[in-house]
């Protein structure tokens, strides 16, 4: 019977080139009842080892270790036998990129690790770790799109120089929120590379550590149609650009008179993140209306749940990605279950399925 009830444990394998950052993580690890930590690594190549003899749920994986790093052996596991991938890895605002990178080779989370004071952090970090890993474990790994290739993007002052004035903007004109969690990253790299360089405005919350969401957006700004930014205060929402929440920042969209607007701001956190996907859809709800299409995205947890309620409230159309093509299906799915989702796609149809609902009267 006790071989049965630890089968039922999500079995994690630890790789990291410290031996502290080792038993610090196994020991947070197991101290909760529904995870088993079966192996640890202190690098790539004796963890591959150990993958001959048994399959983990979760890895946990640092990034620059000896003898191989993290980014190349994730990118040989998910070629060979893909298992969802948590990186906890100590971040800049310089190695950021490389993370990302780890992201779109098909990591589940990303869990910050300070370059000083790791033992400390991680232990007060308890109830996020074992989310992550917990997420991780519901992940359905995929594996690598191939990426098409766009011409630069230039703007118009190669041709024209700018106006001194602008012209008014429509009080109906449309605008699109979009939240998003585990798995979001590649989901919202999908949405936008669909849209056409003309697409309403687009405000999302991605939930992602700070430093990471000015290269994400940078990332994506060089893939999609749409330019695509890390949000700043008071930015104004234009047709053709999407804003991302900044890591650890609150995101609200505001209006004054014909003109939509950003509120970047800090304040405690929202179902347990910030920026928080409720915080964003309320400020949706409140200032935009039916003027506003609302998505909800592959995550864990139910952050979204109910700002999407009061956007459908207040007339706005909503859509939630479909369990199928989800990472993890936890938040769209609260939000169909608080009878606040109008429409359930897959993620390839969701740009389409934005855009004729933006063309509605």
């Amino acid at each position: 019977m006790a071989g049965s009830a630890l089968d039922k444990k999500i079995r994690v394998m630890i790789v990291d080139d410290s031996a502290v950052v080792r038993q610090t993580l196994q020991n947070i690890l197991s101290s909760d009842d529904q995870i088993e930590v079966v192996a640890t690594a202190s690098d790539p190549l004796i963890a591959a080892q150990r993958l001959r003899s048994f399959i983990p749920d979760v890895i946990t994986l640092d990034i620059e270790m000896p003898r191989m790093d993290g980014i190349t052996f994730l990118q040989k596991l998910m070629a060979q036998h893909p298992i969802p991938v948590v990186i906890c890895s100590s971040l800049t605002e310089k190695g950021s990129q490389t993370t990302l990178k780890a992201l779109e080779y098909g990591a589940v989370e990303i869990v910050e690790k300070p370059s000083v004071g790791v033992k400390q952090f991680l232990e007060e970090s308890r109830v996020r770790l074992c989310d992550a890993v917990k997420a991780a474990a519901k992940a359905r790994p995929n594996r690598l799109r191939q990426r098409r290739v766009i011409d630069p993007k230039l703007s118009a002052d190669v041709v024209l120089a700018k106006p001194r004035s602008g012209a008014m903007i429509e009080t109906t004109e449309k605008v699109i929120v979009v939240g998003a969690s585990t798995g979001g990253t590649e989901a919202l790299t999908v949405f936008l590379e669909a849209l056409p360089p003309d697409a309403p405005p687009i405000a999302i919350v991605q939930h992602m550590p700070e430093h990471f969401t000015a290269a994400f957006a940078t990332r994506l700004n060089g893939l999609c149609r749409v330019s695509v930014k890390e949000a700043e205060d008071n930015d104004t929402l234009i047709g053709g650009r999407a804003l991302i929440a900044p890591g650890n920042r609150h995101m609200l969209l505001k209006r004054s008179g014909a003109r939509y607007f950003v509120e970047v701001k800090d304040g405690p956190f929202v179902c347990r993140h910030r920026p928080s996907v409720d915080v964003l859809f309320r400020s949706a709800a409140r200032y935009a209306g039916k003027n506003c299409v609302g998505v909800i995205m592959t995550g864990m947890g139910d952050d979204g749940a109910r700002g999407m309620a009061e956007m459908k409230e207040a007339g706005a159309f909503t859509i939630a990605q479909d369990e199928k093509s989800c990472v993890v299906f936890g938040m769209p799915n609260e939000a169909i279950k608080k009878g606040a989702v109008d429409c359930i796609v897959s993620l390839e149809k969701i740009a389409s399925e934005v855009l004729r609902a933006c063309r509605k009267p």
